[in-house]
């Protein structure tokens, strides 16, 4: 069975951390670019970090930049996403995606829940 599963989000305070781990199973994560996105209630959904099979290109929204962290182990079939510094603002449901351009496919986690707040 095909599946992307998000884990490690929770309730943190402002400045706190957390790692988001991204397990798939069914298909090798190895050939897919990876990305996270977030959406928060009434804001469409973001792209906040992304990279490549490969491992060889990350990109950061502007937002998260030297805060997070992307990152992935193809040995375990799972990629990553370290949040350091977190804000208020950072208050989402954490998604990732994983993509393949050719031949064209796409998979999505459930989601995992972030809440920053004192």
């Amino acid at each position: 069975q095909v599946r992307l599963v998000e884990s490690g989000g929770g309730l943190v305070q402002p400045g706190g951390s957390l790692r988001l781990s991204c397990v798939a199973s069914g298909f090798f994560l190895s050939i897919y670019g990876v990305s996270w996105y977030r959406q928060a209630p009434g804001k469409e959904r973001e792209l906040v970090a992304a990279v490549t099979a490969a491992g060889g290109t990350i990109n950061y929204a502007t937002s998260v930049k030297a805060r997070f962290t992307i990152s992935r182990d193809n040995a375990k079939n799972t990629a990553y996403l370290q949040m350091n510094n977190l804000k208020p603002e950072d208050t989402a449901v954490y998604s990732c995606q994983a993509r393949r351009s050719w031949p064209p496919n796409e998979y999505w986690g459930q989601g995992t829940q972030v809440t920053v707040s004192s």
